[in-house]
């Protein structure tokens, strides 16, 4: 079925779809009982949520907040907005007050979803003196109400009122009249730096890359699950699941990303996205897995890595054949030693696994594909509504992040190798932004990324954010994102931000995995020590010169300039509530260095 708007959904999921079921969700009863929705089922749910919305005024145009975990709820609501042509503004559920308020006010917000009690906490405030703000919807039915709040209701009974007659007649009168230049999402950028920027994306950019990557990977489809548990606030995981959903692809909705690793098991997806420090845990526990293995055991372990590395690495990713002793072996450990590997995370049916957001170290990329997780490493921006570049099947290159997909236009400037982007999927600009605008795009109309790179034929190479890029108070450059990769392959290493920007050499916060490393002292005989309360750990100067001793080797490859020479250990991590991570859980590198700036300071005396 051709779609021109992603209104045209609610007739794929009602025809096509009918019978198949297309969403699974978990209720928030004690019991925690799985439902499935059928496509049928999925298409009166958007029905009754875009008759709703009719029914509150929202009107072709008008932008509507969803500020919330991922819920079936919230996928409803977005989908009802998409079926009136109104526009969604997805916001983290971790934001604070002022970047709501930011946000809303910035985006004329005339309706705001709310997931659970934080969110409606943070919202209630401003209802009494947003400029446009008008009306809040509570999709929790356990989230507890001010007792003068008279502007907000609970989603059963916002969905119950939609219920009518003049409602659905509007609502078909606004099916089949949308154009696919109409902005379905604004994205606000999460703000690493400066002011978050709303990022516009048509129909036409969603449902292009839809179509994409239907013809990219033309084997999957309504036999596969998918889970959603990265927000869908973020591009990748906004567009994936639009993806899934056009495709028959079942949706598993995690509305906790913590529990993921608890709830892979119950949901055995065939695929999902992910970021790299998901696979960067299934690293470390796959590598305490063998350690703490008996030795004969972890001699079979290595010699199963051995093998799938040489058949996947040396052959499979190059399109060769691979001599049939080596086929044999690898299918040998493939349904023995990795499938129960594969079946304790709940990915024994995985088939393919994007991966985007954040480098993946080359060398947990090698690992995971020599044990049969087929990662597929991919590149992509809010503004390119997600992928430029991705592994296709068959063939890639490690250290990549493949190939350019068909449909962009790739190129790099020369002066300062950024990555600059044409094409269809390319946003048309930021929401009432010409400051932006006039910055983002050159004179020529190619989009400014903001990334280094460099292009091989069709492969794709990222290099690292020009704005981050360290220079050494000796006048060499340090790709931090690259040193921090390298290092958090470390079982030891849980988070780390290197240091370098007009430093003489580079240093590191790391925050360590105090578990494993509370492990290793007892192995070395150093029981007292390990028994220390983490800050006192962290303060101790043998607990640090064990860390570097540990990561020398994994930087072996690198330059003498671009090695971490000192390390200070931290007892608490980074995060979004700290303020040291943005809500895609990237390093938020000025606050960083402002928070930690005495300890830093100590790094170099």
């Amino acid at each position: 079925m051709t779609m021109n708007h992603l209104s045209d959904l609610l007739k794929l999921f009602a025809s096509t779809y009918r019978n198949k079921s297309l969403l699974r969700y978990m209720d928030r009863t004690a019991e925690e009982r799985w439902h499935e929705w059928s496509g049928e089922q999925l298409a009166e749910q958007t029905m009754l949520a875009a008759q709703a919305l009719v029914r509150a005024g929202v009107k072709p145009g008008d932008r509507v907040a969803l500020y919330t975990q991922n819920m079936m709820e919230g996928i409803i609501t977005e989908l009802g907005l998409m079926a009136i042509r109104a526009v969604c503004v997805p916001l983290y559920a971790t934001c604070s007050p002022e970047q709501v308020a930011f946000i809303t006010e910035h985006a004329g917000v005339q309706l705001i979803f709310v997931g659970e009690q934080f969110q409606y906490n943070n919202v209630y405030p401003l209802l009494a003196n947003h400029p446009t703000l008008r009306q809040m919807v509570i999709l929790d039915e356990r989230v507890v109400r001010d007792p003068s709040d008279e502007r907000s209701e609970y989603f059963d009974t916002f969905l119950s009122m939609g219920d009518a007659m003049p409602y659905e007649t509007e609502v078909r009168a606004q099916l089949g009249a949308g154009t696919a230049d109409e902005t379905a999402v604004i994205i606000y950028t999460s703000g690493t730096t400066g002011t978050p920027k709303g990022v516009q994306i048509t129909h036409h950019m969603i449902l292009s890359q839809v179509e994409r990557h239907q013809q990219l990977f033309p084997t999957l489809g309504d036999h596969d699950v998918s889970v959603n548990f990265l927000p869908l606030s973020h591009v990748f995981e906004k567009l994936w699941v639009y993806y899934c959903l056009a495709t028959g692809v079942k949706v598993a909705v995690v509305t906790n990303p913590k529990r993921i690793m608890e709830l892979m098991p119950q949901i055995r997806p065939t695929v999902m996205c992910n970021v790299p420090r998901y696979w960067e845990k299934v690293y470390q526990g796959v590598q305490e897995h063998i350690e703490q293995a008996k030795p004969v055991m972890q001699r079979i372990y290595r010699k199963a890595l051995r093998v799938g590395h040489k058949y996947h690495i040396d052959y499979r990713i190059h399109g060769r054949k691979a001599p049939w002793g080596l086929r044999i072996s690898n299918a040998f450990y493939r349904y023995t030693v990795f499938y129960i590997l594969k079946r304790v995370l709940g990915l024994e049916r995985g088939r393919f696994f994007p991966t985007a957001g954040a480098p993946l170290s080359n060398e947990i990329n090698e690992f995971l594909q020599s044990a049969g997780f087929n990662i597929v490493v991919g590149y992509g921006l809010s503004e390119s509504a997600a992928t430029v570049s991705c592994y296709l099947p068959g063939r890639y290159v490690i250290g990549s992040v493949g190939e350019v997909v068909p449909g962009v236009e790739v190129r790099i400037a020369p002066e300062t190798q950024e990555i600059q982007l044409r094409g269809d999927t390319i946003t048309p600009g930021y929401y009432h932004n010409d400051e932006a605008n006039a910055t983002a795009f050159t004179e020529d109309g190619w989009f400014r990324t903001g990334d280094a790179g460099r292009l091989e034929g069709r492969t794709l190479f990222f290099t690292e954010r020009i704005k981050e890029l360290y220079k050494t108070s000796n006048g060499k450059y340090i790709a931090p994102q690259q040193v921090e990769a390298l290092l958090s392959s470390s079982p030891l290493i849980e988070q780390c931000a290197v240091v370098a920007d007009q430093r003489k050499f580079v240093a590191a916060l790391i925050y360590p995995n105090y578990e494993q490393l509370r492990r290793r002292l007892r192995e070395r005989g150093q029981e007292a020590l390990a028994d220390l309360p983490t800050a006192e750990l962290a303060q101790r100067s043998e607990v640090s010169d064990l860390l570097l001793s540990h990561i020398e080797p994994l930087q072996a490859h690198l330059a003498g300039f671009e090695k971490v020479k000192r390390i200070a250990l931290l007892a608490e991590p980074f995060s979004i509530e700290a303020g040291t991570l943005t809500p895609t859980l990237k390093l938020k590198r000025k606050a960083i260095l402002e928070q930690y700036a005495e300890l830093i300071e100590k790094l170099y005396l």
